[in-house]
């Protein structure tokens, strides 16, 4: 049986399918080119990420597919309904990158605090001859410890970020229409561990008690983040969208911005992908990451090892 990864996938889950008599190819195939190359090789398997899509057309057009697998958490890019309809499966990896996206969240936010997605633009331009002027411009950061963290979205990478943030001194406030309520336990070296139940509360109230809101929300319709929100929020929050873009207004979050209502925001995921709007890009409040919330070597080897464990599963080849 022959898997398409065609966006990639790890050595360990590779050398996972290639043991159970998988063959496993990797070669990158045009958006366009997908259905030739489908039935023309007889895929059985096809593993994407964010950049393949799986539409109608090609689950229509290639009768050799049996699984559909998407190396993370979000499948807004694979028509899911319509394919388990025509007999598919579709599987994907939802715990595989949470403690990968919810360090990434971190990395905005500590940047944020102590200004470092400016000061690494403009250290390079101007520390050899403005050093005085920079470390005056930049002196004004602030700690973490103490403050309040708004998680939108409490499933498994919004729990994440609430460890990080408990560990971190700080107070957790988190939102979810389908969460009640959620242990959190934070586990040490020595085998002793602590849980605290969080519960959860509408954003109406979460945004106007936040210092930092993160988002952590499947794509929606409309915006979980827009203007009146903004307008409710805290003088100097932040906001960090490591989810999906679409979730945040950028217009009103680029004027919140720009008046100082906000003092900073981290984005790894964008309306536009892949061509942000350049006044995202150019402004000296954000801190930018090109959607890489999965993509560290351990999210990516729990990725593929999870999804061969799956494709084994469901299809059992025999030798």
């Amino acid at each position: 049986m022959k898997v398409l990864a065609n966006d990639g996938v790890s050595q360990s889950g590779i050398n996972t399918l290639e043991a159970a008599g998988f063959e496993v190819i990797t070669t990158k195939v045009a958006q366009e080119q997908l259905i030739n190359f489908i039935n023309k090789n007889s895929i059985d398997v096809i593993l994407v990420r964010s950049a393949t899509k799986v539409r109608k057309d090609i689950i229509d057009a290639c009768p050799s597919l049996k699984i559909i697998g998407r190396g993370g958490v979000g499948m807004d890019n694979i028509d899911v309904e319509y394919a388990r309809e025509k007999g598919l499966k579709v599987i994907n990896t939802p715990a595989a990158s949470s403690s990968s996206v919810a360090e990434l969240v971190f990395a905005h936010l500590f940047g944020g605090v102590r200004f470092l997605y400016d000061a690494n633009r403009n250290m390079p331009l101007d520390g050899d001859s403005k050093f005085k002027d920079l470390k005056k411009n930049y002196a004004k950061g602030s700690e973490v410890r103490g403050k309040t963290i708004g998680i939108i979205g409490f499933g498994r990478i919004g729990r994440e970020v609430a460890k990080i943030a408990l560990g971190c001194g700080m107070k957790v406030i988190a939102s979810d229409n389908y969460v009640g309520e959620a242990d959190i336990t934070l586990t040490f070296y020595d085998g002793q561990d602590i849980t605290l139940k969080i519960k959860t509360e509408p954003v109406s109230e979460l945004i106007k008690h936040s210092d930092f809101i993160t988002l952590h929300v499947p794509a929606q319709k409309d915006y979980v983040i827009g203007k009146k929100e903004i307008a409710e929020m805290k003088d100097g929050a932040a906001i960090i969208n490591a989810a999906r873009g679409g979730v945040i207004d950028e217009v009103a979050l680029i004027e919140a911005l720009d008046s100082g209502k906000l003092s900073f925001a981290g984005l790894d995921t964008f309306e536009k992908e892949p061509t942000p709007e350049i006044k995202l890009l150019m402004n000296e409040k954000v801190s930018l990451t090109p959607h890489i919330g999965a993509a560290t070597e351990e999210a990516q080897d729990r990725i593929g090892t999870e999804l061969a464990t799956q494709i084994i599963a469901l299809l059992k080849p025999v030798e």
